[in-house]
């Protein structure tokens, strides 16, 4: 059974690959003669259809819809598929050696950040692909103009409308690294945590040519003393108006998009990005809807996840307690369902009402889903101004209960790491949390003997002794008889700001125990256990409900104005009744699938609901602060026994990973961009060839 559905799974994900490079093919295609001559093979379906039909629905949404919009709601239903059957098969991912090639680092520095050479060799396709489609839609544009006085204005307006269409190219690619559920990424071997940084790359691109497309209109207008164009709205036509809110709210989320002003002023960058939505209104009322097919897939699925992520954080989740850390830093544990299961270097989102109505702000799991079936952690370290706001909540004695909703778990598709002889973890302060997951679920295999565990070397960076209780948290508190020991686990800590141990006697770890409310409900699947089918089923009925009810509209109520009257149905009225069906589509199917989800999972839920969690008397005293401790009884004494403490100075990080270039290695770093661009080079020389680099960040 699991090696067929490992069989289906790869031929799957095979069918997916033929149609995403067929829909390239198409894209590469688009601004050539041959595109426009309209291949009889591709439009024969059309050409069956009744004259009316064709008229007024398919002859120019129909083909777009079925060129650039089909194939990827086809990809993300394979997609849903392939996911189902690889969790059916519980396969496993291994170390491919023949690709370490292509997985090093290319570039550690610089605007793109930390790039390997499978993602350099991606980017140059796709900025090929943007030069190739520019230059043809110049060339093409340029031989259908006749020649005249005013030859080389008229180019220039040319060039300024191929803009639109190349901003539209790389517009139709940007929405899906934001899908956080999404069905088409695990099928390249990519997470939405990981993709952010292909979002930052298409948005810079998109909105260069979306201003120099709007710019160069309102010059080319000046030149013509046509200025009144601005002003513009035409019922069956372009609209200016919505093309200049469109590139208004555009250029405001973009400048606000840079890491300087995302560092200073996070929620600055937070609210102006709100503006993605209007930016994306505007751009449909400007294009109309038929045009709009071209970026629809994207859009669509990116408001399918969106709507369901709203569901989801609509339900307050059973926070349990916290634990505060002598270094301002508190590990938040919830309830979760037993039929979440995760991998590690998953991540979930989190809001906190009563700290901010509106961020949410994305960490990754401390807690392990093998060792922990009941509870799901993680760690927040106090640093800006929202973690320092939730900090001083829980700090305070009177705190009772807290409101806290998620978005997710995502889970994190690349665990190849684990197959390798040794894993070298290099965190620097907080950037330690992803690695205690990792620990565990090795301690989990460890103890279950299950298969060989790869040796480990944890390298970690912190400014005060008093940073060093995160270590505590390496094992869970309900470990039970686990036993560190069983682990060939060394660990280096380096204090940087301190020469000697700093102990501040005040300080010391506590554990805050929240009163949930009954209505408060254990963290689960959006979908339940089998998500995957059930996003596939919400995919392909809504989007087949839209089609319908697009048609039906198209047919009976907008074709007979155009046909009868002298006037044609307004574009915008088009684009906004497409939309409203779009909405309509998605949010009556998925709520329908997310109400039927949790009727059936209401029984578990509510058994986990009453479940009364015990308060100790008590928090565990820290290993390595301030603790007074006999050793010899405490249950991970092992992991003090592996920790050697270094003060007073940074790791040498080029020394320790040449000392493993001779063993097969995993070199995963998880920290500040410095910390991370260090390790990439180190790993991208050109004498090593066993240290295989792979960065941890929801940053660039």
């Amino acid at each position: 059974m699991a090696e067929a559905a490992r069989m289906t799974a790869r031929s799957l994900k095979l069918l997916a690959w033929v149609v995403f490079v067929g829909w390239l093919l198409m894209w590469l295609m688009r601004p050539t003669n041959t595109y426009r001559n309209f291949p009889l093979v591709v439009f024969l379906p059309l050409v069956l259809l009744p004259g009316s039909l064709t008229h007024s629905v398919i002859r120019v949404a129909g083909m777009s819809i079925l060129i650039f919009a089909f194939p990827i709601m086809f990809i993300s239903l394979l997609g849903c598929l392939y996911l189902h059957l690889k969790e059916i098969s519980s396969s496993s991912q291994s170390f491919d050696d023949r690709l370490a090639f292509w997985g090093r680092p290319a570039l550690s520095k610089g605007p793109l950040g930390i790039v390997s050479w499978m993602q350099l060799s991606f980017f140059l396709m796709f900025i090929a692909l943007v030069i190739w489609s520019f230059a043809t839609y110049l060339k093409t544009g340029f031989d259908q103009l006749k020649s005249n006085s005013g030859m080389s204005l008229q180019r220039f307006r040319t060039a300024s409308f191929r803009m639109a269409l190349i901003g539209t190219l790389s517009c139709a690619f940007l929405f899906f690294p934001v899908t956080r559920g999404s069905s088409i990424l695990p099928l390249f071997g990519l997470t939405s945590d990981a993709s952010v940084k292909y979002h930052v790359w298409l948005g810079h691109i998109t909105l260069i040519f979306f201003f120099g497309h709007s710019a160069g209109y309102i010059i080319y207008w000046a030149i013509n003393d046509e200025i009144c164009e601005m002003v513009k709205w035409d019922k069956a036509g372009i609209s200016n108006v919505a093309r200049e809110l469109s590139m208004l709210f555009g250029l405001i989320l973009w400048a606000t998009t840079f890491r300087r002003v995302r560092r200073k002023s996070y929620e600055v960058f937070f609210y102006t990005h709100q503006f993605y939505g209007l930016f994306m209104f505007f751009f449909l009322l400007h294009v109309g809807i038929s045009f709009f097919y071209l970026v629809l897939p994207g859009v669509y699925l990116f408001l399918l996840d969106r709507y369901l992520r709203f569901l989801q954080s609509q339900q307050k989740v059973r926070f349990v307690s916290a634990r505060l850390l002598p270094n301002e830093t508190v590990e938040l544990n919830f309830s979760k369902s037993s039929g979440l299961s995760y991998s590690v270097l998953s991540s979930v989102f989190i809001c906190v009402s009563s700290v901010s109505t509106f961020q949410w702000h994305p960490f990754t799991f401390s807690s392990n889903s093998n060792l922990e079936p009941d509870t799901l952690s993680v760690i927040i370290k106090k640093e800006g101004s929202w973690s320092q706001k939730l900090y001083q909540a829980l700090s305070s004695p009177s705190l009772e209960r807290l409101e806290i909703a998620v978005e997710g778990p995502y889970g994190h598709v690349s665990t190849d790491f684990l197959g390798h002889d040794c894993l070298i973890m290099v965190s620097g302060g907080s950037g330690i949390t992803p690695f205690i997951s990792i620990i565990r679920e090795l301690l989990f295999m460890s103890a279950a003997q299950s298969c060989p565990v790869p040796k480990l070397r944890l390298i970690c960076a912190f400014k005060t002794a008093a940073d060093l209780t995160t270590l505590d948290l390496l094992f869970p508190l309900s470990g039970g008889k686990l036993d560190a020991s069983q682990l060939d686990l060394i660990i280096d800590a380096f204090v940087t700001r301190e020469k000697e141990p700093i102990v501040d006697p005040r300080k010391s770890i506590q554990t805050v125990w929240l009163k949930p409310l009954s209505s408060d409900v254990p963290i689960s699947p959006i979908l339940g256990p089998r998500s995957w089918l059930w996003l596939g089923a919400i995919i392909s009925s809504s989007f087949i409900l839209f089609l319908l009810l697009l048609g039906i509209v198209g047919r009976f109520y907008i074709y007979p104005i155009d046909k009868n009257t002298n006037t044609v149905y307004s574009y915008s009225s088009k684009a906004v009744l497409a939309l409203i069906f779009m909405c309509v589509s998605i949010a009556g199917v998925a709520s329908a699938a997310f109400l039927w989800v949790r009727r059936a999972s209401s029984s578990s839920a509510a058994q986990i609901k009453n479940f009364d969690v015990p308060t100790p008397t008590s928090s565990p005293a820290s290993l390595f602060y301030n603790a007074d401790r006999e050793l010899e009884s405490h249950p991970h004494e092992a992991l003090f026994k592996a920790t050697t403490v270094h003060y007073g100075e940074r790791p040498n990080l080029q020394k320790v990973l040449l000392q493993f270039d001779n063993v097969d290695s995993g070199v995963l770093v998880s920290g500040s961009r410095e910390m991370r661009s260090d390790v990439a080079r180190i790993c991208s020389a050109g004498k090593i060839r066993k240290l295989h680099f792979q960065s941890i960040s929801f940053t660039l």
